[in-house]
């Protein structure tokens, strides 16, 4: 089973029907204890990072034992932020901490948020990735990106006014900047193979 973890900030319905709808069986879960006989957890995201983290407070111990069992986690949009230190949304808020960096707001001229398609280039391997062409497109909705200390955790980038990490892998701990549940064919496949990354 896939927890899919509620703190009243996600596209749960649409991350869970998406689960599904690529073979997995997927539960929301709001309460800690939900992820302890959990196969893989997904952590969705849609929101400030201060207001998630006050959320997800409770979950941060568990969450930690969860990653530090082994067993597969994976982070979307807001999810991929919330796994570093800090953010310059929230200033004194703390993320979950599983890598070390922070996540910067967008500068510029562009349009904030980047919102809508955008390209990804990849630049090592994630199991998330297998299958997905080089220069494919996905939707993303945010005004910060992660700036990770370790740039060896990177397997994809996308840019917009910057290059920022679209894709994070390291050992069991997968997170996506894009919403793979809004994206089509692709994401669907991202998801896909995440559950074949369960199922190993």
């Amino acid at each position: 089973m896939i927890a899919v973890i509620d703190y009243g900030a996600g596209n749960l319905r649409s991350i869970v029907n998406g689960l599904r709808k690529v073979g997995a069986e997927a539960e929301v879960v709001a309460e800690p204890d939900g992820l302890r006989n959990a196969d893989a957890v997904v952590l969705p995201g849609v929101g400030s990072f201060g207001e998630a983290m006050v959320k997800l407070s409770e979950f941060k111990p568990a969450v930690k034992e969860f990653v530090d069992s082994g067993r597969p986690f994976l982070g979307l949009c807001l999810g991929i932020q919330v796994i570093f230190d800090s953010s310059e949304e929230s200033p004194g808020a703390e993320g979950l901490g599983l890598f070390r960096g922070t996540c910067m707001r967008f500068t510029g001229d562009m349009k904030i948020p980047h919102m809508g398609w955008n390209t990804i280039k990849k630049v090592s391997y994630s199991p998330l990735l297998e299958g997905i062409g080089q220069g494919e497109q996905f939707y993303f909705v945010h005004s910060y990106y992660a700036v990770p200390e370790k740039e060896s955790i990177v397997s994809a980038k996308t840019e917009y006014g910057v290059e920022f990490p679209s894709v994070i892998t390291r050992d069991n701990i997968h997170a996506t900047q894009f919403h793979p549940e809004k994206s089509g064919d692709q994401g669907l496949k991202v998801l896909e193979n995440y559950v074949k990354l369960v199922k190993r």
